[in-house]
């Protein structure tokens, strides 16, 4: 097998099943295109924006994406590529995208709200509170190691000196956060079409490359990770219109054009699978064991099906959407380019692999090398193309470092508002935790603690609270639509299956800390072990309250969630 040939049956199973299956749920859920949607409804010029299609999809694709679909499939390649491959495809069409489908339709039908609102209307107030926590314990991990891969990417120095590659990349990383603005107050305050408005950001994206790849600038990993972190808290705070929106549309048009890129350079370069087909059930590398199940799937993660999807579908794509119309592609249709990402990541390993197994190097590094070799039989230099693809793989990131941080800090200030007492009357207290300063500087000093120990130590216990977040979402949505009288069996085989790979995993990575603390015990472990500890108990609880209402016969419905009946 070659990557033309696995690149070609992924396209065209990726495509059908968007015209096929996202078509059957949004017409078997209902679709109403004169409904007026939350960003209309709520607008308050923050958080709820109405804002086109192509504009929303460019910051939910920016902001799931991350680093997750390259890291993920690499890693999860020493059991060979076939498991990767079928994992991706499937997990992705019948796990991550319905779950996204049905937490962006459940929080649009719900006035914007988060999961954790869905949680609250149609489970409890327990499972909602519970949920919040994990969310923020959840958002903490993402941001510690989604920092440390950008600090990475940043860093200027190695062995050898100078990283020219990694200097051009964060000099083009500053001015797209510095065009983002300039480009976020264009599309607010002009009056021009969508023609214009993408020539524009366009334009910017082009010349901080330019100027990016001729003024390198060099700085060690710690200096970029106080600077990623000090980025990070003043996008948490800002408002969606004046960086979110446009540094993801930015960031869209470069992340698609390097897929296109890899795309194109697969296909003309044909590269050969020099990984096995399969390898073992059981694979043992120093003192850690990994087992297929439930390493492969919380391994491939955001590839095949991420939680984190759910709490950017639901906590603000949700607020930007114009038309009941765009959730389909928005939401189905990014998780599909994700998974067709997953797959780009598979060829490149496959093809970087050697006799002796998986290749040297982190997973963005092999991402980008193979497809700048790819790239150079349509005769663009290989130092350039790993420069650019470099700076689209740190973008993915540093895309999703803002999006789950403020989704964190939204979850903690909702964890202590109390919606009986009007805001004037809330306590000392209570008006200090919910603000909303405070609740980000908090949320990012545990991040930062926990972005020492690495991403490679915190990515296995990342993807078991992905996955668990994504079991929990599902269960959500599926209990709003039971009370709102819509099909929702298309949810149950993936929940079931998510909790199974899940929990084994928890414990899994439980054990596995808990033996570290034979050599000495370190801050890093510890962190990482009441993490894992609270997260298995408070997911137990969630989803045995979910369940409960899941399978309760309670008929008790939500006629103004009554479904529609609509073509898409």
């Amino acid at each position: 097998m070659n990557g033309l040939i696995i690149i070609v049956i992924a396209a065209v199973a990726l495509i059908a099943a968007y015209l096929i299956y996202g078509r059957y749920l949004a017409n078997k859920w209902g679709i109403d295109p004169k409904a007026k949607t939350p960003a209309y409804e709520m607008e308050d010029g923050v958080d709820y924006v109405p804002a086109d299609t192509n504009v929303v999809f460019g910051h939910q694709f920016a902001s799931i994406a991350g680093a997750g679909p390259i890291n993920g499939p690499i890693q999860a390649a020493i059991f060979g590529w076939v498991p990767v491959l079928l994992w991706v495809l499937l997990g992705g069409i019948f796990f991550g995208a319905v779950q996204d489908f049905a937490s962006m339709y459940a929080s649009v039908k719900n006035k914007g709200r988060s999961i954790g609102y869905i949680i609250e209307r149609y489970i409890g107030k327990l499972g909602k509170r519970l949920f919040l926590l994990f969310t923020w314990l959840f958002s903490i991990l993402v941001v510690a190691a989604f920092a440390d891969i950008v600090a990475g990417t940043f860093n200027g120095f190695d062995a050898q000196g100078q990283v020219e590659a990694n200097g051009a990349v964060a000099m083009t990383s500053i001015l797209f956060i510095i065009f983002a603005v300039a480009l976020g107050f264009f599309l607010k305050y002009s009056k021009f079409n969508k023609a214009v408005n993408t020539i524009v950001a366009i334009a910017l994206l082009v010349l901080s490359i330019v100027i990016g790849v001729n003024a390198p600038i060099y700085f060690s990993r710690d200096f970029w990770l106080l600077f990623v972190f000090a980025y990070v808290i003043i996008a948490c705070v800002t408002p969606v219109w004046a960086l979110l929106q446009p540094r993801d549309y930015l960031n869209s048009y470069l992340l698609l054009a390097m897929m296109l890129a890899a795309f194109v350079g697969i296909i003309i370069y044909n590269p050969s699978m020099n990984l096995p087909t399969f390898t073992a059930f059981k694979i043992e590398s120093g003192n850690t064991v990994s087992y297929l199940f439930p390493s492969l799937f919380v391994t491939i993660a955001c590839g095949a099906v991420s939680g984190f999807h759910s709490l950017v579908a639901s906590g603000t794509a949700s607020k930007q959407i114009k038309n009941e119309k765009s959730m389909l592609p928005v939401s189905f249709g990014a998780m599909l380019l994700e998974s067709f990402l997953a797959v780009i990541a598979l060829i490149c390993v496959g093809f970087a692999a050697t006799s002796s197994g998986l290749p040297e190097g982190t997973p963005p590094q092999i991402f980008a090398s193979a497809i700048s070799t790819f790239l150079t039989k349509v005769g663009i230099p290989e130092n350039i193309s790993f420069t650019l693809i470099t700076l689209s793989v740190s973008a993915f990131a540093l895309t999703s470092l803002d999006s789950v941080a403020r989704i964190g800090r939204l979850a903690f200030q909702e964890f202590f508002t109390d919606d009986s007492v009007a805001p004037e009357k809330q306590s000392s207290v209570n008006k200090i935790l919910t603000n909303k300063y405070f609740a980000t500087i908090l949320t990012l000093i545990l991040c930062f603690l926990l972005a020492k120990v690495g991403y490679s130590s915190i990515w296995p216990l990342f993807g078991s609270a992905n996955q668990l977040l994504s079991a929990l979402a599902l269960i959500a949505c599926a209990v709003f639509l039971k009370r709102t009288h819509r099909k929702g069996f298309m949810l149950w085989g993936p929940m079931v299956v998510m909790l199974g790979v899940t929990f084994t995993a928890l414990v899994l990575k439980i054990i596995d800390l808990v033996g570290t603390f034979s050599a000495g015990v370190q801050a890093g472990n510890v962190l990482q072990l009441v993490f894992a500890v609270l997260l298995l108990i408070l997911g137990v609880i969630v989803a045995a309250e979910g369940i409960r209402k899941l399978l309760s016969k309670d008929d008790t419905s939500d006629d103004n969630n009554a479904p529609e009946t609509a073509a898409v």
